[in-house]
């Protein structure tokens, strides 16, 4: 999307001077932070893929690690170690200054506290407008595509009024339209329902959807709502700084040949070989701390060490 200028004036393009396709390769991610002398490990080798105009959900319990990964991918914190790629910007060894261009031309964030996304003395438009103005876009320009990026999210006829003046969802329809502003390949959306009701939270999701459609973004979002992560093409759980497992979506076809939405739920095999066993799993076969393994001709199995454990309490 961009706005074509009058014959002889500039036209803008927001996020022209980025080359490559949108995506995103994670590949042993490490992240350790240092409270005092304690070392604090976010991520353990945590490996990850998601291609152009995918959108996909980060799910997991609190100090899981999935708020350090979004982190990282936005590029407001840095990782310790591994490879990490984003829109062909390698950002374990960026400098500041590549830093800044990237969060302003590859980068798109939603947060969840919708007073974070937008300036309050601003009209929706003016709000929509000033990503473009700091990265140096005419004014003409900059008013024009976001009054299109505007009527994308249904806020035609709200783009004079300021984000008091607005109820939640229209405030975070106008912080999707802020988030496009610059052309991102990458929208990051931490929570974007989570002050929203059911209802309101649905129509986010439907309008992620059309853009995703429409703009070829790569969406990521993280969540904690059930409901919204079965509104992605995949899911990916994170446990203990890793991908521990994937919930991939697709249509098929029933015995009647009608189309209808299936998901299958996978573990994930890391490239050490390493596979995190659901918690169910472990807590139904008592799983402890040695565990049997056999091979068929098509799969592992797993075993409990019961002898083990017997002798160890003897």
């Amino acid at each position: 999307m961009s706005y074509t200028a009058p014959e002889g004036q500039q036209t803008y393009q927001p996020g022209a001077a980025r080359s490559g396709k949108p995506r995103i390769i994670c590949d042993n991610l490490v992240k350790i932070y240092k409270i005092a002398d304690l070392e604090v490990v976010a991520l353990q080798g945590l490996d990850l893929t998601v291609d152009p105009g995918e959108m996909i959900a980060i799910v997991g319990a609190s100090g899981s690690g999935k708020s350090t990964l979004l982190n990282i991918l936005g590029g407001l914190d840095v990782p310790s170690a591994g490879t990490i790629e984003v829109s062909g910007y390698d950002l374990l060894n960026m400098n500041e200054q590549d830093r800044v261009q990237y969060r302003s031309e590859v980068i798109g964030f939603i947060w969840q506290q919708t007073a974070r996304n937008l300036l309050p003395y601003l009209s929706a438009r003016e709000n929509v407008e000033l990503p473009m103005t700091l990265a140096g876009a005419p004014g003409f320009a900059s008013k024009a595509f976001a009054e299109e990026l505007l009527d994308v999210v249904g806020l035609s006829d709200r783009m004079d009024h300021k984000p008091a003046q607005l109820s939640g969802g229209e405030q975070q329809r106008v912080a999707i339209a802020v988030a496009l502003a610059n052309g991102p390949s990458v929208l990051l959306a931490d929570e974007p329902t989570g002050e929203l009701d059911t209802a309101t939270s649905a129509e986010i999701f439907s309008l992620f959807q059309n853009v995703q459609r429409e703009l070829d973004v790569t969406i990521v979002v993280v969540t904690h709502d059930v409901e919204v992560s079965d509104k992605v093409q995949r899911t990916v759980s994170i446990r203990d700084g890793r991908v521990s497992s994937e919930v991939l979506r697709f249509e098929d076809l029933d015995g009647d040949g009608d189309s209808r939405l299936r998901a299958e739920e996978y573990a994930v095999l890391d490239k050490a070989g390493r596979l995190q066993i659901p918690s169910e799993f472990i807590e139904e076969l008592q799983l402890e701390r040695r565990v049997r393994l056999t091979l068929d001709p098509d799969r592992v199995n797993v075993f409990p060490d019961r002898n083990g454990q017997q002798r160890e309490k003897e």
